[in-house]
């Protein structure tokens, strides 16, 4: 039960700090982050929260990490689905949090809850698709390779931090940049018909990619003989 609680804090720490950034000081806070900024905001709260609580459950955070650590061989299916519940239950709770605190806000918000989605007009679903399972296959084969046994560092939580923020740079312009669908989950709930009527997109490519990356590291093609 620990473990699952501790991927709950965890998530919730991940989505409530990236999805802040968005909401009061992204795009369309008084401030602007702009895309670097929003970047770091999730890599940073990946950072946190993966030495916060990565001895206590890995630190998942994310159902496609989830899927790709089980088929690389590295937990056992029993786990797979709690884990994804405790996931989706922490990026619920970090959306109800913003939600109740920008409500309070003089004349209140009428924004989104930093939800990811795509612009048709520019970017086809094909090209959304193919960005969130190329980023999520790319995000997973870094977490397997610097968690993986011959090359376990105590770094590995910065590494993976730094790799979510630089996928941020590359991908926020086009989905807003999931790679976790959790992520995704939490705030379209509160985002409006829009965020939910594309969120299945967020939920399928992830964990296709997140798949992918596990079956290749259990192939364990890139360590070392």
């Amino acid at each position: 039960m620990k473990t699952y609680l501790a991927e709950v804090l965890g998530t919730f720490l991940l989505v409530f700090i990236g999805t802040a950034s968005v909401v009061t000081g992204g795009f369309g806070g008084a401030l602007p982050l702009g895309q670097e900024g929003i970047g770091l905001a999730f890599g940073i709260g990946l950072i946190a929260a993966a030495y916060a609580i990565g001895p206590i459950s890995g630190a998942h955070l994310n159902p496609a990490v989830t899927l790709g650590v089980f088929l690389a061989g590295r937990m056992q299916a029993k786990d797979v689905v709690p884990y994804w519940i405790a996931q989706i239950i922490g990026a619920i709770i970090a959306s109800l949090a913003l939600w109740i605190i920008v409500s309070g806000q003089v004349g209140g918000h009428t924004g989104g809850f930093g939800a990811n989605g795509w612009d048709a007009t520019k970017w086809g679903v094909s090209s959304a698709f193919l960005w969130e399972l190329i980023g999520t296959f790319t995000f997973v084969t870094v977490i397997l390779g610097v968690t993986s046994g011959s090359h376990a560092t105590a770094f590995a939580g910065l590494v993976i931090g730094l790799t979510l923020a630089g996928l941020h740079f590359a991908i926020i312009p086009v989905t807003g940049t999931s790679l976790n669908p959790a992520r995704s989950i939490g705030p379209a709930l509160f985002s409006g018909s829009v965020a939910i009527g594309q969120l299945w997109l967020f939920i399928a490519a992830p964990l296709i990619g997140g798949a992918i990356a596990g079956v290749v590291a259990k192939t364990r093609i890139f360590e070392k003989d």
